[in-house]
Order: structure tokens, then C-alpha cells, then sequence
């Protein structure tokens, strides 16, 4: 029975806030203005001013980031896994910063540094224009970086030391070894990470809402049709047309990864990095560079909230954090509780989803896994966006939630559902499988095999996903903007409505005090890992 509520609670619920969503938005797009069905807003997407240079030019964006990051992401990674390079530690956290904020803050501090009246234009004396690609490639490439980082590295984790050892014993040189190994190993890994930018970057909003400009994309298209226009036929068929490519970029990621990591060999033996200098340095020029320019990026907003007046009076005040537009600190307090909430409600039906999979017939336990990794496809725009259109439907009882905190929780939650998911099914793979049984033929019920074979093996796993929840909830913007409202708005909208206004500098404050939340959760986390991985006295 309990089993059975673990699966089945899940479940429904991923029906009632993924898959009826997104079926309701996809049948919006054949519903049009007069409230005939047919393609009538598809053909309209071809009338519509403006729209085919919008997806050439999410395409170009999304393909110059892809082919930045991938560079900048293999030298990085092979940097700090195959060298004995220094500074290793301040490149990794450098490269965690876009993480612990909304990814409109990369695009501020370019302004900051690089705009009209940015500290770098002031100090040479030039206009620099930053708005439009040249910006919105550097912004994109700086947010989508640490995550192509993240799977290369693991990539390259899966090298075989004896590989290489026995090709320099047949006296292969180092650049021999290179092609022959390492890019081999890890040529599924660049494909899934090409893939994860490209779809991070084509489905961004918040960098392209900051300094985008003129150079308009898919993600502020819908954004204009939906909130400028009140077109939201149209701006659920851009949806679709936005899933699409996201959709099938996520499947051949997939693809990649399970190929990356179903090539490795669990047996296969770390590799010492060897000191080369004449490879080392060159690789630390360029990672340090690239981690300083990062620093620099996001130190920049911090710094900025507290200059009296950029660029031209720069005595520090607190006076930027005296915030009483848009809500005041209400929206960060709104997204503390939405953010906890989510961390909470998600980690909870995460875990009982593993626990129930564990137990069902492998037949049924591969649909219900397919269901529950199908939200990484959906982007956030078009989920938000999506959510409307189930639940803002006069008469339904399901309109009880919307403007709730509660519904932005799960609009974030299911954001973000497939990779807690994968993470709580990854972490189950460490409960012994014969303890459980042990334990049920000594007499335990379901409860009692949870609380005292299972949980405390999974207390590690479970405590990553709800500070992974918590955080990603706290920085996101895409997936709620078309939720907030006068009364229930959140932290990075915020930010995005003080920049739309003018008030850059009070945007740094907030967005200062966001970065600081989700760093004191971040450390948080990792004390909490400490505590349950720290080996007990006998």
C-alpha cells in the first residue's frame, strides 16, 4: 500500500503540472482568435513582423555560444583534470558564480563594465556598443560555461590511466595520445555538452531581456506577443516552435551521455597528471583568464551596489540597498518562501518516485521514468507560460492556484524536475538492495524498512536535491515571469523590472542579496554533506 502511494502520488502529480500543461498549450496553439481551431496562428507566425529574424537569430546566438563554450569548456576541463596547472580551486569556484544568480546579472554587469557608460568606456574614452549579439554572445557564453565544464570534466574523469600508459610505452608523443585517446574518450561528452548550451542559450530570457537590444530572439518574441500584445494564441504556437529544437536537442543529449558513460569502465584507473610546462602554462594563461572574466563580470554587480553613482562618483554608500520600488525586499522574502517550498514539496515526491520505481515491473518502471525526465525538454518560458493557460481557466477548480505561491513552487519544481530525479535515482543505486530484504524478512513494514535501511543511506542524496531545488528556484526567471503578479511577484523579476526602469543600481543591491542567499545556501550544503559523509567512530 505504501509502495503504491509512492508511485502513485508522484505520478499524478507530474500529470496534473507537466503533462496537462504542456498537452493545453499545445492544443492553444490550434485555437485561434475568433476561437475557431485550425493553423491559423501558425500562419500568422509567418505575418508576424519581425519573427523569422528572431529564430535566425536565436540560431546564430545559440550556435556562435555552442562553439565558444565547447572551446573554452574542453580547455578549461582538460586544464583541470589532465594538468597540475595551480589555482585549479579558484577556476571551479570562479566558474560556479553564474550559478548562484539569475542569468540577467551577467548581462548587468557587462553593462556596467562594458556599456555606454561603463567603467571600461569611461576609462578609454569610447562609446563601446555592447548591446545586441556581441553582448548577448558574451553573456550566454559566460552563463552557459560552468554547466559544459561540468560534463566535460566528467568526461574526461572516465579516462583509463593504462590507456595512456601503454601508448607511451610504444612511444607514442603527447600529441599522439591526445587524438588518439582523450578526444575519442570524450567526443559523446562534447556532444552532450554542446547540446546543453545550445539548448540553455536558445531558451534564455534573462539574458536577452538585459542586453539583448534590438537583437531579438524566440525566447523575448514570445515574451512581447504574450505581455505587449496579448496574443497568446501566437505566443503559445512560438512555444511550440521553441520546444521543438529544445526537444530534440535534449534527446540526442541524452543520447550522448548514456553513450559517454556506457563507454567508461568501472575499473578503469585515474590518471596522475604529469607536469608539461610547455602544455601547463599556455592552459592556466587561458583558464585563469577566462575565471578572472568571470569574477570580474559578477564582482562588478556587487561592487556597483554600493558605488554612490556609476561610473562617476565612486564613494562607496549603502544608500542602493534602501529599495522601496517594485515591492521593496517583499519579492526576496516571497522567494524565499516559494524557493523552500519547492525544495521541500519536490525532494519529497522525488523521493517516494524512486522508492516506488524500486518496486514495480520493470515495464511499467520505463514509462513511468520516460514521464519523469520529459520536463528537461520543455523550456521554462514555455512551461510558464503554459501554466497559464491550465490554470488561469474561469470555472475551473484548478484556478484556485493560480497567483499562488504555491503554483510558482511547482512551476519551478518541475522546471528542474528531470535532473533531481536523476539524481535521486542515481543516489537510490546506493541502498543494498539485500539490507532491504534483510530487513523485511526479519519482520519490518514498509515504513520501518524506509526509516531504517533506506533514508539514513539516502540522507546525502536528499539533502543535494532539495539545496539544488531550493537554489535553482531562488535565481530562476523564465519559468515564472508570465506567473508573478502585482501582489505575488519574486526576486529576479525584481531585478529585471529596477533594470527595465533605470535603477541599475538598486538591480545590483537586489541582485547582490539574491547572489548572497543562494552562496549562504550553497555553504550550507556543503556543511550538511560534511556532517552526513563524516565517518563514524567505532
Amino acid at each position: 500500500m505504501l509502495y503504491g502511494v509512492c508511485v502513485g502520488v508522484p505520478v499524478a502529480a507530474l500529470l496534473l503540472f507537466f503533462l496537462l500543461p504542456v498537452a493545453t498549450i499545445a492544443w492553444r496553439s490550434f485555437v485561434e482568435e475568433t476561437g475557431s481551431i485550425g493553423f491559423g496562428n501558425y500562419a500568422a507566425l509567418f505575418r508576424t513582423p519581425g519573427l523569422l529574424r528572431a529564430v535566425l537569430n536565436s540560431l546564430w546566438v545559440g550556435g556562435a555560444t555552442t562553439l565558444v563554450c565547447l572551446v573554452l569548456g574542453f580547455v578549461i576541463a582538460f586544464a583541470v583534470e589532465h594538468t597540475s596547472m595551480p589555482g585549479k580551486r579558484f577556476v571551479s569556484m570562479a566558474l560556479s558564480l553564474p550559478l548562484l544568480a539569475p542569468s540577467l546579472v551577467l548581462g548587468l554587469g557587462l553593462i556596467f563594465l562594458l556599456g555606454r557608460n561603463g567603467l571600461v568606456s569611461n576609462l578609454l574614452g569610447v562609446r563601446i556598443n555592447v548591446y545586441g549579439f556581441p553582448g548577448l554572445l558574451i553573456a550566454n557564453v559566460l552563463y552557459a560555461l560552468p554547466q559544459a565544464v561540468m560534463i566535460i570534466q566528467a568526461a574526461l574523469r572516465h579516462a583509463d590511466a593504462r590507456c595512456y600508459e601503454a601508448a607511451e610505452v610504444m612511444g607514442a608523443t603527447g600529441w599522439q595520445q591526445f587524438f588518439a585517446i582523450t578526444l575519442p574518450n570524450v567526443k559523446f561528452g562534447l556532444l552532450s555538452a554542446g547540446f546543453v548550451v545550445f539548448t540553455v542559450t536558445i531558451t534564455d530570457f534573462g539574458n536577452a531581456v538585459t542586453i539583448g537590444g534590438d537583437f531579438s530572439v524566440l525566447a523575448t518574441e514570445i515574451y512581447n506577443q504574450v505581455t505587449g500584445q496579448m496574443k497568446f494564441g501566437i505566443g503559445a504556437a512560438i512555444g511550440i516552435l521553441l520546444l521543438l529544437p529544445t526537444a530534440v536537442a535534449v534527446y540526442i543529449e541524452r543520447v550522448a551521455a548514456q553513450r559517454q558513460f556506457g563507454a567508461g569502465s568501472e575499473n578503469a584507473m585515474p590518471r596522475e597528471p604529469d607536469r608539461v610546462p610547455s602544455r601547463d602554462v599556455p592552459l592556466f594563461v587561458a583558464s585563469i583568464a577566462v575565471a578572472l572574466a568571470v569574477v570580474a563580470v559578477v564582482g562588478t554587480v556587487v561592487f556597483a551596489s554600493f558605488v554612490r553613482l556609476w561610473p562617476y562618483r565612486m564613494d562607496l554608500t549603502f544608500k542602493h540597498y534602501a529599495i522601496t520600488l517594485s515591492g521593496g525586499y517583499e519579492p526576496l522574502w516571497t522567494s524565499l518562501g516559494v524557493s523552500l517550498t519547492a525544495a521541500a514539496l519536490g525532494t519529497a515526491l522525488l523521493f517516494a518516485l524512486a522508492v516506488g520505481l524500486r518496486r514495480m515491473p520493470p515495464w511499467l518502471a520505463k514509462a513511468v521514468y520516460l514521464l519523469a525526465v520529459m520536463p528537461v525538454g520543455v523550456p521554462g518560458l514555455v512551461l510558464g507560460l503554459s501554466y497559464i493557460f491550465a490554470f488561469n481557466v474561469a470555472g475551473s477548480p484548478l484556478q484556485l492556484l493560480y497567483g499562488s505561491a504555491l503554483l510558482l513552487a511547482l512551476c519551478n519544481f518541475y522546471h528542474y524536475h528531470t535532473q533531481g530525479f536523476l539524481t535521486m535515482v542515481t543516489g537510490m543505486r546506493a541502498v543494498p538492495p539485500a539490507l532491504e530484504q534483510a530487513a523485511t524478512c526479519l519482520g519490518a513494514g514498509a515504513p520501518r524498512v524506509l526509516g531504517d535501511v533506506v533514508i539514513p543511506v539516502m540522507v546525502p542524496t536528499l539533502l543535494s536535491v532539495f539545496f539544488f531545488l531550493f537554489m535553482r528556484s531562488m535565481v530562476t526567471l523564465s519559468a515564472v515571469i508570465f506567473l508573478v503578479t502585482p501582489s505575488m511577484t519574486l526576486a529576479a523579476v525584481s531585478v529585471m523590472r529596477l533594470d527595465e526602469a533605470g535603477f541599475v543600481s538598486q538591480a545590483a543591491a537586489f541582485s547582490t542579496c539574491i547572489i548572497a542567499t543562494v552562496a549562504a545556501a550553497a555553504l550550507a550544503m556543503r556543511g550538511a554533506h560534511a556532517l552526513t559523509t563524516r565517518p563514524r567512530a567505532a
